[in-house]
């Protein structure tokens, strides 16, 4: 029982971060129906920009961080500006083929600036193990999964409430009835890019804080987002919460319950991808669409 308490914890933990990498993903999707293969890369730039700010500039944790999202909204406005805008009317796979020339693009700069070798990331959260019903677990994780659970609902009621949110609904919901209506639909983008930034740029910092500072580490925690957001829908922001906690259940099991020379822990969520494709291929709260010709 105890070890079941601890995969649960440790799965919660995951799957939190999971869901907040997979909420900028799916923001993104709904607002300009991009499939942006850079997710991870984001994530990987804010965990190594905070570190610059915060261990080679010498500033606060606060102000390091701060400034880390500011660079982030930057990041996002001149993607989508330079690199994404010029795009409209492509094919989807040429659009598809960019994003990934921007993950290759981010990875080479960090590599050049930082290296490839991996580096100790300055612990902000406590480490202090915590005795839950028998199982052990670090204060930085539950910290992080309530960081994680308040930024959420935060974006939650930011898309139900607010002006921009609210905007972008609609753009997500049919693109020229927003236009008619007055909504600047790059401008949406462009808040949309900003924000799936800055998600993927605090999910960089917590995932640094609990492991170490890697770009191939951080950038393939971005790769375990596809997983979540086909099962639990491209454009649900439910869904990428749903789907992060299952799938990062499932990684935990899989890792605790089976024999580790089997590897299965790692191909899991994609072994979970291909049956949701297969049986239910707009995931579990994903919108569905049907196309006549």
């Amino acid at each position: 029982m105890e070890k079941f308490i601890q995969l649960t914890l440790t799965g919660l933990t995951n799957g939190a971060v999971l869901s907040l990498v997979a909420l900028g993903f799916v923001l993104i999707y709904k607002a300009s129906d991009v499939i942006n293969f850079a997710q991870g890369d984001f994530l990987m730039v804010g965990a190594y920009i905070t570190y610059a700010f915060v261990v080679q500039f010498g500033l606060p944790w606060t102000l390091g961080v701060l400034l880390t999202m500011i660079v982030a909204v930057l990041l996002g406005i001149v993607v989508e500006r330079f690199i994404l805008r010029p795009m409209i009317g492509e094919p989807i796979i040429s659009v598809i083929m960019v994003t990934i020339g921007l993950s290759s693009l981010l990875r080479s700069i960090v590599n050049t600036i930082w290296g490839t070798t991996g580096r100790a990331f300055p612990s902000f959260l406590p480490r202090t193990p915590l005795d839950i019903a028998g199982a052990i677990i670090s204060a930085d994780r539950l910290i992080a999964l309530g960081l994680v659970v308040v930024l959420l609902v935060i974006f939650m009621i930011f898309f139900r409430y607010s002006k921009e949110g609210i905007a972008m609904r609609a753009t997500a919901d049919d693109q020229q009835a927003a236009l008619s209506m007055g909504i600047s639909v790059k401008r949406v983008f462009a808040i949309a890019w900003s924000i799936s930034a800055v998600v993927a740029a605090l999910a960089g910092v917590i995932v640094a804080n609990i492991i170490e500072l890697n770009a191939a580490a951080l950038s393939g925690f971005g790769l375990r987002v596809f997983p979540v957001v086909i099962l639990g829908g491209l454009d649900s922001i439910p869904g990428a919460i749903v789907g992060g906690i299952i799938i990062g259940l499932l990684e935990v099991y899989t890792a605790g319950y089976t024999a580790p020379e089997l590897g299965l822990a790692s191909v899991i969520p994609f072994i979970v991808l291909i049956f949701i494709l297969m049986v239910k291929p707009y995931g579990l709260f994903g919108e569905i669409r049907i196309e006549r010709v």
